[in-house]
């Protein structure tokens, strides 16, 4: 054993010699799609810091394999001074944000670049432009391309490569045979632009890029935020009642870390672990504030044991922002990047949010809070008062105070000529659900948090401030609409079995139109009963990755659906309908 331990570890260190010295003409391989990658040597680590260049990011997700073989390619060529780089890959590389210096730096290594996007992400429900289905070319979900990188060592060390790019979409009868008769050569590519700060190595349409800046950016606006809470261990953190999270609690305060670990098929991982939630959990059980609501999904209200520590109970409780949504306040939700474009950029909450409230997995980044108010006069992580400030740019209010000619207060006021907080968001929040807004300026709010214009005159903010309010109000479940119900909850004739218990994968079988001309459908959630009169808008609407009126359900499979449960979907359908209508109402005023 010491002798093949001494061979292991000589025959490694030739291997690195031969990865940093020897010239290579030629490397072949097929690499993992892993986005937590095992490679984590320190050479090819420290040949990835090209890529992390003065990016600022608080996340950057470069460490996936493909990126690695990539940089790999990238190092040797580089080092002969020429060669071609062939590699079919993910393609989430070729327009991601944090992968914008990547582009920068392979721009600078080679001559020409050739995208052959092929599409089929899955997990962003890909589709052709003409909505028919798209499919992988591989029975995989992510999304892939074809890339050729060619280096002839005649370009300018200055000089940055050409892209040149092309795509296919389609099912795969389609894309292989196009894939088999076609070269390089043959193929229809159209050059683009080298644009800073991101160099996209897809098209982009910038038209309207002067006047989408123009406006202000949410980020800026309301400068304190932060990415929602990260429980790592949401079955055993996040519940739907309050005798369920009591019980755990129960458990993690009076059972040993083995018993924990054996009666909730859990164990530690990097940043959770079942000493430090049971630490937790004993040093603040009896601090009544401690038991929290959730925002776990759209309209989906959670339990939880929240005391902000630091890899307690919840891992990643964002405390330093979340602790201002411990109090009466109003959280607006956005995302960086939106990839999402049958729904809105933004959402609302009460309490607290989980970090991807509605991403799904495998989607672009995580979903932040911005309190609309900031508490002060702090001890011990507890407020002692109820003094707060808006969480707002002076600099952007006061913009917006001299364009309306109207008096900006920290608090709503009946006083004429005034305006508040409240009104600013209700104001976002309207023009954000703006149908036209989005499609107009969809290439820039893929880029970064959204950008909002200035108001045009008085009286259209006013009228967007309105319909913003409804919507806003709606979505908080709050607005006495949504008890008007437009559903009903049945029983089919001569059923047998009376009990409310989800047992049925929601899903298309499970959905069925029973009007074609209202467009009314039935959502069974057993062999016996169902709900009645869904308008079809509402069972397909999408806030963001999600469509709330399946995923509420989806996410209650095997549960009994108590006399509350069935009244708040219910709520559900009603806030859905209602924010279509009125999108359609926000779309018939000029923004702009």
């Amino acid at each position: 054993n010491l002798f093949m331990s001494q061979w292991l570890t000589e025959e490694a260190i030739l291997a690195d010699v031969v990865k940093r010295d020897t010239p290579v003409m030629c490397v072949i391989g097929n690499p993992p799609y892993a986005v937590s990658s095992t490679n984590k040597g320190k050479w090819i680590q420290g040949l990835l810091n090209d890529y992390k260049k003065d990016l600022n990011e608080r996340k950057i997700n470069l460490d996936d394999d493909y990126i690695k073989f990539l940089k790999y390619g990238q190092y040797y060529i580089d080092k002969n001074g020429e060669g071609i780089l062939a590699y079919i890959s993910n393609n989430s590389f070729i327009d991601g944000i944090t992968h914008r210096q990547m582009r920068k730096n392979l721009l600078e290594t080679f001559d020409k670049v050739y995208i052959l996007d092929l599409h089929g992400n899955a997990k962003k429900k890909e589709v052709c432009p003409d909505g028919s289905p798209d499919q992988n070319v591989f029975d995989i979900m992510q999304g892939v391309s074809i890339n050729i990188f060619v280096k002839t060592g005649n370009k300018k060390a200055n000089e940055l490569g050409k892209v040149f790019h092309s795509e296919l979409f389609g099912k795969r009868e389609v894309k292989y045979p196009f894939l088999t008769e076609n070269t390089v050569s043959t193929i229809k590519w159209e050059l683009l632009e080298n644009k800073k700060p991101y160099y996209f190595f897809v098209p982009k349409d910038f038209e309207a890029e002067e006047k989408y800046n123009f406006g202000f950016k949410i980020n800026e606006l309301m400068s304190t935020n932060v990415a929602g809470i990260e429980t790592i261990r949401d079955s055993i953190t996040i519940h739907f009642n309050e005798n369920s999270l009591k019980n755990t609690i129960k458990d993690f305060k009076e059972l040993n870390e083995e018993e924990i670990a054996l009666k909730y098929n859990t164990k530690d991982s990097r940043d959770w672990k079942i000493s430090r939630a049971k630490n937790d959990v004993i040093t603040n059980i009896e601090n009544s504030k401690v038991w929290q609501q959730v925002s776990y999904r759209p309209f989906d209200l959670r339990k939880t044991f929240y005391s902000g520590k630091q890899n307690g109970f919840v891992c990643n409780g964002r405390f330093n922002v979340m602790k201002h949504m411990l109090k009466d306040n109003i959280g607006f939700i956005a995302k960086r990047g939106w990839d999402e474009f049958n729904s809105a950029t933004c959402f609302v909450s009460k309490y607290i949010s989980d970090r991807r409230y509605w991403s799904r997995p495998g989607m672009q980044g995580a979903e932040s809070l911005f309190p609309l108010y900031l508490y002060s006069d702090e001890e011990d992580g507890i407020f002692k008062g109820n003094e707060r400030k808006p969480n707002l740019n002076q600099g952007i209010v006061n913009k917006i105070a001299e364009k309306l000619g109207l008096t900006f207060t920290n608090e709503k006021e009946d006083t004429k000529n005034t305006f508040a907080p409240i009104d600013i968001l209700d104001y976002i929040y309207a023009v954000l659900h703006s149908p036209t807004y989005r499609d107009k300026y969809k290439e820039f709010l893929k880029i970064d948090f959204p950008r909002v214009p200035y108001p045009k005159d008085e009286k259209t903010f006013w009228s967007l401030v309105k319909l913003g309010k409804e919507v806003r109000e709606i979505h908080l479940l709050e607005s006495n609409k949504v008890e008007d119900y437009i559903t009903s909850y049945e029983m089919a004739e001569n059923a047998e079995n009376d009990h409310n218990i989800i047992t049925t994968k929601i899903g298309k079988k499970d959905w069925e139109i029973t009007d074609t001309e209202k467009q009314l459908g039935r959502i069974w959630i057993n062999e016996s009963k169902y709900f009645d009169k869904v308008p079809v808008t509402a069972w397909e609407f999408y806030i963001g990755g999600y469509q709330p009126a399946q995923k509420w359900l989806k996410d209650r499979k095997e549960r009994e659906l108590k006399f509350e449960d069935i009244l708040h979907y219910q709520k559900i359908i009603v806030a859905l309908t209602e924010t279509d209508r009125i999108m359609k109402e926000i779309d018939k005023i000029e923004i702009e």
